[in-house]
């Protein structure tokens, strides 16, 4: 079995979030990455649903600019990037709950082009004393002539890479609107 070549430089880079392959067979996996953040439920789900271009990693966009992706939040919205004629449909919106729950339904980067299906869901959790849990979870499936267990692992540091910029994203946001507020040393 043969990886892409931006899935294996993904295998090296250092992660902040924990990350976690729950089941893996031949047939799919399940994925759990999870983060705290200081960001109350609401603005961490401003900052995913609103900032997306912002957070997400441009090398995992098909044209390299994550400044051309949107994620509407409605049922049957998408999680998409355009460029002029360009575009890609990463995923589906198939369950909104505002502040909470965040499910997409499809397959991300490589594993679209494979007919390969998933369902990724963002999960916010207030955290006792402040701040929220974001959980980033995943379970792709479907036919392949390769075990994809094989790519549980590669897929599991790309999805860490992925949350990881959104909790950079809130971080910097945070740390810039207690500096605006005369908070900040």
């Amino acid at each position: 079995m043969r990886l892409p070549s931006f899935a294996l430089v993904a295998c090296l880079l250092p992660l902040a979030a924990s990350a976690e392959v729950v089941d893996s067979g031949p047939s799919g996996f399940t994925l759990e990455n999870s983060a705290v953040v200081d960001a109350d439920p609401d603005q961490a789900w401003k900052a995913l649903v609103g900032d997306v271009g912002r957070w997400w990693p441009a090398d995992h966009t098909w044209w390299g600019d994550a400044g051309k992706l949107s994620i509407e939040a409605r049922a049957g919205g998408c999680f998409c990037e355009r460029d002029g004629d360009r575009q890609a449909r990463h995923l589906e919106v198939v369950f909104v709950d505002p502040g909470r729950t965040l499910r997409l339904a499809g397959g991300l980067g490589p594993l679209q082009g494979m007919g390969l299906h998933g369902a990724l869901e963002f999960r916010l959790a207030p955290v006792e004393g402040g701040g929220t849990r974001i959980t980033l979870w995943y379970r792709v499936g479907g036919y392949s002539p390769d075990d994809l267990s094989g790519f549980a692992a590669v897929v599991d540091r790309v999805q860490a890479q992925q949350l990881d910029g959104l909790v950079q994203f809130l971080a910097a946001h945070e740390t810039g609107s207690a500096a605006a507020s005369g908070q900040g040393n």
